[in-house]
């Protein structure tokens, strides 16, 4: 009788919650129209992270803490779509793991865009067919996505925010059976990041690369012989049973994001910024180029170097570094690095992901 007086509580709380909720939508819907007649951005990630923080600081349990950013992303995403529905366009198909970043980041309520490959993503934003883009940029294990770095070269889209995410893969079919297993197939980095559990657990097994982990799914799905590298979002929409769960080698295996738009992100304190340059070829040039950030006390997180494709042997560097370009130091640090080399340029200041 306890628990039954216990639930009734519970479903009366429910119903205020219900109704908070519709009562923040109807407020919600009021700040779209002020935002429409002021012509202002729908869509504010800096907001948002205030409200994440806030509460998080309010919070006095037992609800968990680690919970609250999932659960008002549900609700941000849901209201946000009666101001003006966001559209995101991604590296598609859907169920890969750019489609769970994406996810991760803006909800469920947003208008998903797969697309067939990563400048057709830059191609959608530039268009204005999507408000933001997300492609991979590294992976923990597998290094850093070259195609995504190029991009950057020609493309005059910002990078607005990254997104962090725990890749976790699954063995998936259409019988769970580990036995009635003959061929593999998923995408060449999920092969290579599972290569120790395959090769213990299926050593015969013929392994072919595709495309994707969803279009790995797809292929499962239909051969009752072939299991597919994935997610678990894939093994639900391609009604497939997970044979085994997480078999990467390495359980601290992540991949990291970009958010690109057409507009910079407003400074939060927290910041990243990548640039492109090229650089002189000569004795020193990559130690000139690197000197301002040190003497400016600037950490830099990373730096790739990529063919120019417009001379043989000549090169441009991506690097990432803690700053926004707002501040004086960063500013000083990109002068003096622009007095000494041939191309600099600035792709975003963006919050850091977590």
């Amino acid at each position: 009788m306890k628990i039954h007086e216990l639930r009734k509580k519970i479903d009366a709380i429910d119903s205020q919650i219900l109704d908070l909720l519709n009562r923040r939508a109807e407020i919600v819907i009021e700040v779209g129209e002020e935002k429409a007649q002021e012509g202002l951005d729908y869509y504010v990630p800096q907001r948002e992270e205030e409200i994440y923080d806030r509460l998080t600081q309010e919070n006095r349990g037992p609800f968990p803490t680690s919970a609250i950013k999932a659960v008002f992303r549900e609700i941000l995403s849901a209201c946000l779509s009666l101001e003006h529905p966001l559209r995101v366009a991604y590296l598609g198909p859907e169920a890969t793991f750019t489609h769970l970043a994406c996810m991760e980041r803006f909800g469920l309520s947003t208008q998903f865009l797969p697309v067939r490959n990563i400048a057709a993503v830059f191609s959608e934003v530039e268009k204005g067919n999507a408000d933001y883009g997300v492609v991979p940029i590294e992976n923990s294990s597998e290094g850093v996505v070259s195609h995504t770095l190029d991009m950057f070269v020609d493309s005059e889209l910002k990078i607005c925010g990254e997104i962090h995410l725990n890749i976790s893969h699954n063995l998936l079919s259409r019988s769970g059976d580990l036995k009635q297993v003959s061929k593999v197939y998923s995408h060449p980095h999920a092969i290579a990041q599972s290569k120790k559990w395959l090769e213990a657990n299926l050593p015969n097994v013929v392994l072919f690369e595709v495309g994707s982990t969803a279009a790995a799914a797809e292929l499962a799905a239909e051969d009752g012989s072939v299991a597919a590298i994935a997610s678990e979002l894939a093994a639900d929409l391609y009604g497939l049973k997970v044979i085994c769960r997480r078999i990467e080698d390495n359980p601290r295996n992540f991949t990291r994001f970009l958010v690109v738009s057409k507009k910079a992100a407003a400074p939060t304190g927290d910041d990243k910024t990548s640039i492109v340059v090229s650089i002189k070829d000569r004795v020193g040039a990559l130690y000139r180029m690197l000197e301002p950030f040190a003497k400016n006390n600037i950490n830099l997180t990373k730096i790739e170097s990529r063919p120019s494709k417009q001379k043989a042997w000549e090169y441009v560097f991506y690097v990432d570094f803690e700053g926004n370009v707002e501040e004086e130091r960063v500013k000083r640090a990109l002068a003096a690095v622009k007095e000494d080399c041939l191309f600099l340029k600035v792709l975003g200041s963006y919050p850091k992901g977590s």
